[in-house]
């Protein structure tokens, strides 16, 4: 599907959708449970990956007419699955399910899209390799498709921090039900460190004790997971938010957007609002209420280290074309093992609408003072948040913004593009 965008303002009220990554969480720890209830799940092309191990795993998630998620569990022992698992596009589902399957007593075939087939797992698998499991890439290159055998002991590990997040969360959901548990020494200093305090949150709500040891993190064996009630409830995602929320900002009418949904938690991506705030936007959020109200003003270029914040990258770019002045964005190259290089993709994307950008390996940088937006037709690289930024960027050009491959948004914001419709963005969407 590409969608077009015409230059447009917005206002009303707009709800945020569920945490994607609390999704992935909740739904692989109520699969290691004997079972649980999870509440106010995104249901997305990614989280449904992570069901659909938790199936081959021996567990069964049922999705609810009001969009809840009864699911079966398998009780801390996974069975060897019948299939191969298909993580599709989800790097997440993929770090998280491949660590799962390393307690299975045999063998377990992962593979994902060409997209995911490219991106590193390496760390992961000389990790569980070095607690007692097999893992090994088919193609000798820390790609999947990946094959695990074990079933893992536990014991200590080091492992680099400054590739993935997810191979901590992996390890510690995993070490909780192993017979020793997992000692998980950092080797570098660790990227995108809110995304492990999310799983600690997860995890403790859960029933599991995982804490930061001096060296890193380090979970306890013979763990079993239970959350109060056996319901777990899902929060409202700040990844998601930052794109009503630029578009507030960028192209707010009257009295501007509203945002609903947004309660305080242990995401890193709640950073958007201040620096949506730093950029000049007229900003109040109500943490009590969970809301976010948002107006349009003239924006500033800034500085934003998206070292812990990665997933905001795309939408800070777009938030700098439409900014007076430079807006640097460092200690990015993290972001270029996302689904692409988001980085790259962002600076070509937003040149071919007439943005001056310079690009460093670990940077980037907008020069919006030194450009003019103009519409023109862009590549969405099959990656729901460079769709999604330049999306916004359309609300601001001059001309006609088309985006291939719009589909995409379907990974974790399957109403993205209903949701613009509904604060008054002027589109069309075409097969």
């Amino acid at each position: 599907m590409n969608v077009t965008i015409s230059p447009s303002s917005v206002a009303g009220t707009a709800r945020a959708p569920p945490s994607k990554s609390y999704t992935h969480r909740a739904i692989l720890a109520a699969g290691y449970a004997d079972g649980a209830t999870v509440r106010d799940a995104l249901w997305s092309a990614d989280t449904r990956a992570t069901a659909r191990a938790v199936g081959l795993f021996g567990g069964d998630v049922d999705r609810g007419d009001d969009g809840r998620l009864e699911i079966d569990g398998f009780d801390g022992r996974p069975d060897v699955p019948a299939d191969v698992i298909d993580c599709a596009n989800s790097g997440t589902t993929m770090r998280l399910v491949t660590a799962a399957a390393a307690l299975a007593d045999g063998t377990t075939v992962l593979t994902g899209d060409e997209s995911l087939r490219s991106r590193p797992q390496g760390p992961l698998l000389e990790a569980l390799a070095d607690l007692g499991a097999t893992a090994v890439s088919t193609r000798g290159n820390g790609q999947a498709p990946l094959v695990v055998t074990g079933p893992l002991s536990g014991g200590e590990v080091s492992i680099p921090g400054d590739v993935s997040s997810q191979y901590i969360t992996a390890l510690l959901m995993a070490g909780a039900v192993t017979d020793e548990g997992i000692s998980i020494d950092l080797e570098t200093e660790l990227k995108s460190a809110p995304y492990v305090d999310i799983t600690l949150e997860v995890l403790d709500d859960f029933g599991v004790d995982a804490r930061h040891t001096e060296d890193g993190f380090a979970v306890d064996g013979g763990q079993s997971y239970a959350p109060t009630g056996g319901e777990y409830a899902v929060p409202g995602d700040f990844s998601s938010i930052s794109y009503p929320l630029a578009a507030g900002a960028i192209a707010a009418d009257g009295e501007g957007i509203r945002i609903e949904g947004a309660h305080p938690s242990a995401q890193g991506d709640t950073a958007i609002v201040e620096i949506v705030e730093r950029m000049g936007a007229d900003v109040d959020w109500d943490r009590e209420s969970g809301t976010i109200d948002v107006a349009a003003a003239p924006l500033a270029g800034i500085e934003v280290d998206v070292e812990d914040t990665p997933d905001l990258l795309p939408t800070i770019a777009t938030l700098g074309a439409v900014a007076d002045g430079d807006t640097k964005i460092t200690n990015a190259e993290h972001v270029r093992y996302k689904e692409t290089d988001r980085v790259s993709a962002m600076a070509e994307a937003l040149g071919k609408m007439g943005v001056e950008t310079t690009e460093e390996r670990d940077s980037l940088t907008v020069h919006g003072g030194d450009s003019t937006l103009e519409g023109a037709t862009v590549s969405g690289r099959d990656d729901h948040r460079i769709i999604m930024a330049l999306a916004l960027a359309g609300l601001a050009a001059d001309g006609e913004t088309t985006i291939e491959g719009a589909d995409h948004v379907d990974v974790s914001f399957p109403g993205f593009f209903d949701l613009l419709e509904e604060v008054g963005v002027a589109l069309e969407r075409r097969a």
